[in-house]
């Protein structure tokens, strides 16, 4: 009962600084069919959402949160994911490329063969993060934290690592 209430009075908080400004119909659109391309949706909750193959190309998802949630093969081309919480999100096959993931918590998070082709996660949090045959092609890592992260089969072609090198394996 303590905790429901700490996340109402946090979310109320939230909700009344204007720290939320995602358009409500929005939401709506993508609750009913899937797709909401270009669309606002920052700060909002998306938490264990079945979003599986979403059309959420150029998507503006700043700081949503979306823990658990499925995106299996979703389209997310050129969204903006920067500061969003990702933990435990699936996000297997999923069209990420030229993605903004910038200080996004993408811990625990799965991402066997997404396509994350030029995407920027510079600053991200990629803890027991699994990129298993992932496309990292022309990504950007710097500062990001890869502890504990599976990546057999990774493509690294002109990917600027963590401490700012640059890897061209598998070009």
């Amino acid at each position: 009962m303590k905790r429901t209430l700490t996340v109402v009075a946090v979310t109320a908080s939230l909700i009344a600084s204007g720290a939320f400004a995602f358009d409500p119909e929005d939401v709506k659109k993508l609750k009913k069919t899937n797709s909401c391309v270009a669309c606002d949706l920052i700060g909002a909750t998306l938490v264990k959402a079945e979003m599986n193959k979403a059309n959420l190309s150029g998507a503006n998802l700043q700081r949503a949160y979306m823990s658990g949630a499925s995106l299996m093969r979703a389209d997310m081309y050129l969204a903006n994911l920067s500061g969003a919480d990702l933990s435990k999100v699936n996000l297997g096959g999923a069209d990420l490329n030229e993605a903004d993931l910038t200080g996004a918590n993408l811990s625990n998070t799965f991402m066997m063969h997404a396509d994350l082709n030029g995407a920027d996660l510079r600053s991200s949090n990629m803890i027991y993060t699994t990129l298993t045959g992932a496309d990292l092609s022309n990504a950007n890592l710097e500062g990001a934290v890869l502890n504990n992260v599976s990546m057999k089969g990774v493509i690294l072609c002109n990917t600027t690592m963590p401490d700012g090198s640059v890897v061209y394996s598998g070009c």
